[in-house]
């Protein structure tokens, strides 16, 4: 069959034959529709973050995808049901632990988990894919072009989940959010925190930093959106309090190392920042005392977030479906087949999210 991936030693992925893989008992064979592209998968490329399957020359690409079941091999599942896979799974050497037996693979350590297309693991970015039952989330027929969005927005829903944790000891009801990258997955939060889905109240006043001139097609979706665009070479974050106002949650998506401490000057007191992007080392000056008298004297709080479980992808299908109708189509500016994937990963300033098609339902 056909695969994206990156050899050893290379610096470009590239399209191969690759043997179809079969089912073990507990699996289903699944015919990939859509994979997408994200910063993770540049960083696999690149060599900074991951690392390939044990003995395997080669690594199969991607972790954000959508695709029809092939053959259901006795299970639950049904031929022609629409799934999305989830992304961990058990070291192969154990094919269990504690974290995978409660449900929470998101919380297990180096070690305890590899992930499908980024470390120790095939991807998805192929004609097919096997995977146990328990890893596939069934999704409807309308998901077919755009359901591989469900796995990143599984990684927004944790991180909104544990804000409230985080708040969880007294009456928090936050109406205001900053956003940190107007990327794909900032622009997805964005969109997200704003809909009516049943799990929290719908944010009032939404902002989203970004370092883009005008036009620009993420400015447009933001403001779109009925959000407001904040230019951080103008507006650096420490200084949103001042210029625009203090927020009761801040998302950071970036993987700008200095976002964390200048975002507790954006937050409101009683407020809570997610930590989700991953940066390079980075050594730089703070005044940790204010910082810490900032924390402790105005109840803010920052978590930190990766990877996402089952739960979380339940509740990211529930809130694609809640997404303005305009919105997907207007993130989505590429769909390429496999072997021009060198042109879906190129750095274009004008893409949002792209993605490569291996087929359709």
């Amino acid at each position: 069959m056909k695969a994206v991936v990156i050899r050893r030693g290379d610096a470009e992925p590239t399209v191969m034959d690759v043997p179809a893989p079969t089912p073990d008992d507990g699996e289903v064979l699944v015919r990939t529709l859509r994979v997408g592209i994200d910063g993770t998968d540049h960083e696999v490329i690149e060599g900074s973050h991951g690392g390939y399957p044990p003995g395997s020359a080669y690594q199969i690409l991607g972790h954000e995808a959508v695709g029809v079941v092939e053959q259901a091999n006795g299970t639950a599942l049904d031929e022609g049901q629409l799934v999305v896979p989830t992304v961990r799974r058990p070291p192969p050497e154990t094919r269990t632990n504690d974290y995978f037996e409660r449900g929470e693979p998101d919380m297990a350590p180096d070690g305890a988990y590899v992930e499908r297309g980024i470390v120790g693991a095939h991807g998805y970015m192929s004609d097919y894919f096997t995977s146990p039952v328990d890893h596939l989330v069934p999704v409807p027929d309308s998901y077919a072009a755009y359901g591989f969005l469900v796995e990143p927005m599984s990684n927004t829903e944790k991180a909104v989940e544990h804000a409230f944790a985080a708040r969880s000891a007294f009456d928090w009801h936050p109406k205001t959010a900053f956003v940190l990258g107007n990327g794909s997955l900032g622009l997805l939060t964005l969109a997200m925190l704003q809909q009516d889905h049943g799990r929290y109240e719908p944010f009032e006043r939404t902002y989203c930093l970004g370092r883009r001139d005008r036009p620009d097609p993420t400015v447009d979706i933001i403001e779109r959106l009925g959000a407001t665009y904040v230019d951080s070479r103008e507006t650096p974050v420490g200084e949103m309090a001042e210029t625009h106002e203090s927020v009761d949650f801040v998302y950071e998506a970036t993987g700008h190392a200095k976002h964390p401490f200048d975002l507790l000057d954006a937050l409101a007191p009683n407020g809570v920042g997610a930590l989700l992007g991953i940066p390079d080392d980075w050594t730089f000056e703070v005044d940790g005392g204010r910082l810490h008298r900032e924390m402790v004297l105005r109840n803010k709080a920052l978590v930190g977030s990766v990877n996402s479980n089952r739960r979380h992808f339940e509740a990211a299908k529930e809130s694609l479906a809640a997404l303005p109708d305009w919105f997907c189509e207007s993130l989505v500016t590429g769909v390429y087949p496999p072997e021009a994937v060198t042109d879906a990963l190129a750095d274009d300033t004008r893409s949002i999210k792209t993605v490569v098609e291996f087929g359709t339902p």
